[in-house]
């Protein structure tokens, strides 16, 4: 599964010289919070939750733990850093999942839909729209390489929330 980070602050070099610190907005915190107990209520237990290490990735993925009821440990994985090309993603995805295991990975667009787009393609080109705090199922039952998946379900934020009510 994946799922791209909730509402972030705008990009302001300012106040971020480092576009890794950006955080959630507040109100951010509190949509992404209800998306991922929505979540929950939709997906069968995590083994393990993969992040960025972006500020706004890491606390996304740290809301989706918490509402899990597997409260999966948060792994840190540099392929998942923004800007990043989703071919890297499967490589360590080979080498580490084991079969049959539930992997959530938290990210950022572009490289989210490109994943997706290569997971169902094989090609790495965006085939969904991952809206903020959004969240894509894929299954890989012969393995996970490029064009070997397939969309399991495809939900915005707002449509995990409404699954929280």
């Amino acid at each position: 599964m994946v799922v791209r980070h909730g509402p972030a602050e705008p990009r302001d070099p300012a106040r971020w010289p480092n576009d890794d610190r950006r955080p959630l907005t507040s109100k951010g915190r509190s949509q992404t919070r209800r998306a991922a107990r929505g979540l929950a209520r939709i997906v069968s237990p995590a083994d393990r939750l993969v992040t960025s290490a972006a500020d706004r990735a890491a606390k996304t993925a740290e809301l989706v733990a918490g509402a899990l009821p597997s409260h999966p440990k948060l792994e840190t994985w540099p392929e998942l850093a923004p800007g990043n090309l989703p071919d890297p993603i499967f490589s360590r995805l080979r080498r580490s999942a084991r079969p049959g295991e539930e992997v959530v990975l938290v990210g950022h667009e572009p490289t989210l839909a490109e994943f997706v787009g290569m997971a169902l393609v094989g090609d790495g080109i965006s085939v969904v729209r991952l809206t903020r705090g959004g969240a894509a199922c894929l299954d890989f039952p012969s393995g996970v390489k490029p064009g070997a998946g397939r969309l399991v379900w495809l939900f915005t934020r707002k449509q995990l929330a409404q699954r929280d009510a």
